[in-house]
């Protein structure tokens, strides 16, 4: 939403930039710099009246790059503080991306390049993390670990 406001003017609900996040959001920009093009309306600021405007996926990249690089932070910063153990294990085994922004096209190999990591996405990214909680709250070795948490 910010991105299309400074660059364009243009204001956009909630709803458009999560559709335009998920269908033609990706985490590097595509080699010819510019992929698919897409149109989106919203109001223009300077008129205040209706507009469409045409973005392609290298400037949605542009857009993302922040909060993605947000991420890849936090990801480092996990794994300074974590305990050489399991370090040990991530390096064998490597990073298993979920929830919703799993989906995002390239986030796996963006995430590899940036940690030199083997990264790769859950099976069902949306609700692995859900089920998997639910499947160590029915056993007893680790009910008691998950409540006091």
């Amino acid at each position: 939403m910010s991105y299309v406001r400074r660059h364009h003017n243009l204001l956009i609900g909630e709803s458009t930039a999560e559709r335009i996040k998920k269908d033609f959001g990706t985490a590097q920009a595509p080699s010819d710099g510019i992929g698919h093009t897409i149109h989106i309306k919203g109001r223009d600021l300077v008129n205040g009246v209706p507009k469409e405007i045409s973005i392609n996926q290298g400037q949605i990249a542009e857009a993302l790059s922040e909060p993605i690089g947000t991420i890849i932070e936090g990801v480092r910063i996990a794994l300074e503080n974590t305990a050489p153990e399991l370090a040990a294990d991530i390096v064998d085994q490597g990073i298993v991306l979920t929830g919703g922004g799993a989906l995002m096209a390239g986030l796996d190999e963006f995430m590899r390049d940036e940690t030199g990591l083997p990264v790769t996405v859950a099976e069902d990214p949306l609700t692995c993390v859900a089920i998997g909680t639910g499947r160590a709250m029915e056993d007893e070795v680790f009910r008691g670990v998950l409540l006091t948490a």
